[in-house]
């Protein structure tokens, strides 16, 4: 693709240098550039790609895109906004992939993970092709990646799709972050289902206000409609938890066609007689005038919400409820995701991704349906994010707790002890002695602890981190995965 046709695709752009230049690959990251890219200058909130550019000229980029000029001696695409020029251009280069399948989307606070491996789980059994992308693993074809980020940077994320049109998927199901639709990641991308789970606090270093949080997240839904059809493969649809009261907000939103699922009577797909216990959940959902009784290994009510949201996703592309409910049966979970550990006794030892007061909260509630001894929860906070759900964390480990052990979660450039003492004012709030809770700041030997201190019936919640295999320390990421270290200490603990 030449330069000219690039800028074609914008009315106020300039070309400086030779207008037919070629360009054989999309790259924002200096580094992976190959000789015959486009680079495009981004900036962002760490560094600038201006100031990356003379690098990838040596590396063999072929042109540039960018804001203002640079003294490097390549080809010149200048635009207004090189983010919002990386998704156009993105999608004209790979062809609008998204045009040519189906996308799902799933946007929400907690829940995203889960119900997009839901939503691929049902749509596979049914012998679909499907692709996804989302915080654990990317899938193309019949192969599995691992995931960098929650939603891929505008140029990865067309190319990403690209491929997996080209393996044959009839489907991509993939987390929409709140941080992709501020940045304009996912313009260009023609949904044909987006769908909201949860909004409750969390990345407010990034949006500063639930406010503003909630306004991002509704940029995914005032984009969607159907201006242009009425063929039921081609209706486009907002699939909105109606028990969360963010969904008014988006209802008013959206042209799109909105399907509501939850607990209440107006719900269009509602969960009834909800039963619990350490081995899953059933539930009887009604649905458009059908009932089925699902039966699923996934604990908590939390996840009914997640499996509503993929019953309510897939019903769309007329599945019948009874396949879907044999589909929900056989899913056999998700890493991280209320994961349990096998242990050398009678006790449980459980790992999550539980990493906001959502989260936490939700994961607790959820243990404590079923168990009959002790709650031991391991926790902790991400360094050089929002300071102020900290306490928060705190108090509501102290409330559904019967042991604490606040630790390190990824501290990254801050010090894990004043992290630490960020939290425990929340724990001293909700009246919780300094016999029931302690600070080690050492995750390897909190999570020791907590699984030496189990007896029978208790259950050790490692929340947090979930499917992560590493933690990031000073800036530095180490190897470290919840679920071996909770096996070391279990194996320790028999000896």
């Amino acid at each position: 693709m030449r330069l000219e046709q690039l800028a074609s695709l914008f009315v106020a752009s300039r070309v400086s240098g030779d207008p037919h230049t070629a360009v054989t690959g999309i790259q924002t990251d200096s580094r992976k550039v190959r000789p015959g890219d486009l680079f495009l200058c981004i900036p962002g909130l760490v560094s600038d790609g201006h100031d990356y550019a003379a690098k990838a000229q040596e590396a063999g980029a072929a042109a540039l895109v960018l804001e203002r000029d640079v003294p490097v001696s390549l080809p010149k695409l200048f635009v207004n906004d090189a983010r919002y020029a990386m998704a156009v251009i993105a999608c004209k280069f790979y062809g609008y992939p998204s045009r040519e399948m189906k996308l799902i989307g799933v946007t929400g606070t907690n829940g995203k993970t889960t119900t997009t491996a839901l939503i691929e789980h049902i749509l596979r059994d049914r012998k679909f092709r499907t692709g996804l992308m989302g915080t654990i693993s990317m899938k193309i074809g019949e192969q599995w990646f691992e995931a960098e980020r929650t939603t891929q940077e505008a140029s990865d994320l067309q190319m990403n799709l690209r491929k997996m049109r080209d393996a044959g998927a009839d489907y991509a199901v993939m987390e929409v972050s709140s941080h992709a639709l501020e940045l304009g990641r996912v313009k260009g991308c023609r949904f044909r289902t987006a769908l909201f789970t949860n909004l409750t606090q969390d990345h407010l270093d990034f949006h500063k206000t639930m406010e503003q949080y909630r306004e991002a997240k509704g940029l995914f839904f005032s984009r969607l409609g159907n201006e242009f059809t009425d063929e039921p493969d081609a209706t486009v649809y907002a699939v909105l938890n109606g028990d969360d009261e963010a969904s008014a907000y988006f209802a008013k939103q959206t042209s799109a066609q909105i399907i509501r699922y939850g607990f209440g009577p107006d719900a269009d797909v509602r969960a009834t007689d909800i039963r619990m216990s350490s081995r899953g959940t059933r539930f009887t959902v009604s649905a458009f005038g059908e009932e089925a009784e699902i039966s699923m290994r996934l604990v908590g009510k939390f996840n009914v919400y997640n499996a509503l949201g993929a019953i309510s996703s897939t019903l769309i592309e007329r599945i019948p409820l009874s396949e879907i409910a044999n589909s929900l049966e056989r899913m056999s979970g998700v890493p991280g995701r209320m994961e349990t550990v096998e242990t050398d006794s009678d006790y449980l030892v459980v790992v999550d991704y539980a990493h906001t007061p959502d989260g936490l909260e939700n994961a607790l509630a959820a243990i404590r349906e079923f168990c009959e001894g002790r709650i031991i929860t391991v926790f902790g906070c991400g360094g050089d994010r929002d300071r102020s759900k900290r306490p928060l964390m705190g108090a509501i480990a102290a409330r559904g707790s019967d042991y604490a052990i606040a630790t390190s979660d990824n501290p990254r450039s801050e010090n894990p002890e004043a992290i630490l003492r960020e939290i425990e004012p929340g724990i001293e709030a909700e009246g919780m002695g300094r016999d029931r809770y302690e600070l080690v700041a050492d995750r390897r030997e909190a999570i020791y602890k907590a699984v030496e201190m189990a007896s029978s019936n208790d259950v050790v919640l490692i929340a947090g981190k979930g499917h992560e295999p590493y933690q990031i320390v000073g800036g530095v990421q180490h190897h470290f995965d919840d679920r071996l270290v909770a096996q070391e200490a279990i194996r320790g603990r028999s000896k």
